[in-house]
């Protein structure tokens, strides 16, 4: 199954807010919606489905295995605890969130694992998040590229990860981007807000239609009817080679997510 390229995601929104949120996005048309175990939401998101009326087949799922549960005796049963809180019998896509952190499980492990979860029908596909290269050839080695669905990584204008992104590529692994507006940061920046002139579009619309572009998925985040939409119509503009050149030229290694305790060795 091909990962769609865009899609809605929920991190930082919880209850009320998350349940409005996939509500609204549902209706606009959004089919792929991405949560985590850690976001504490998946039960808020299967009761927004639930009562969007949309069928469960129209839509792309995905959840995040969290590190406390990334050991085989607890990856399925953590896994089966996040259906059932998703109302689904199963997820079209379950990713490693974070490595563990000081490899207190190792990567062959917890990929053996999640290779299982789709042995049993719990998960479709199976993929990575925040894995540096030496991590996604753990990966590989454990499972095999053909398993690994794609690896979920911070992406934006400021922080344009080539390695990462050219080493996956050539390995066959597709790239999800997150924080692809940089914490609304990219928003403001003079030249998207020229190239968004142009255009007559949005910055949110260029950033997300230059990284559309290069073929990565992208799952913006919004509490607003208006800016859900909006951000859909990215799948309708076209940036040209100087548009392209001129974004690219704003990489500048600017990482937002970086936990203590949490974060790899970035590459």
């Amino acid at each position: 199954m091909a990962i769609p390229a865009f899609g809605l995601g929920t991190f930082r929104l919880k209850g009320e807010q998350v349940i409005s949120s996939v509500k609204m996005a549902l209706a606009l048309n959004y089919r792929a919606i991405d949560s985590a175990q850690i976001y504490d939401n998946e039960a808020d998101i299967g009761q927004a489905i639930a009562e969007s009326g949309v069928a469960r087949s129209e839509l792309y799922i995905t959840t995040k295995i969290w590190t406390e549960n990334l050991s085989k005796e607890k990856l399925i049963p953590s896994l089966k605890q996040s259906l059932q809180k998703l109302r689904t019998d199963y997820v079209d896509l379950t990713l490693i969130h974070w490595p563990s952190p000081g490899n207190a499980v190792s990567v062959e492990e917890s990929m053996q694992a999640l290779l299982e979860a789709k042995n049993q029908g719990l998960t479709r596909e199976i993929g990575i998040s925040n894995f540096t290269i030496p991590l996604m050839e753990q990966a590989i080695a454990a499972v095999g590229a053909d398993n690994i669905a794609t690896n979920q990584i911070e992406l934006s204008p400021y922080l344009q990860n080539r390695r990462v992104v050219d080493w996956a590529r050539a390995h066959g692994i597709h790239i999800t981007s997150y924080m692809t507006l940089a914490y609304g940061k990219a928003l403001q920046d003079a030249q998207i807000q020229w190239i968004a002139q142009k255009h007559a579009a949005t910055p949110a619309q260029v950033i997300l239609c230059w990284a559309m572009a290069q073929g990565y998925s992208v799952i913006p985040s919004s509490t607003k009817r208006e800016n859900l939409a909006s951000n859909l119509l990215a799948a309708n503009l076209h940036l040209d080679a100087d548009d392209m050149q001129a974004i690219a030229a704003l990489d500048s290694h600017q990482r937002l997510v970086d936990p203590d305790g949490l974060a790899p060795n970035w590459d």
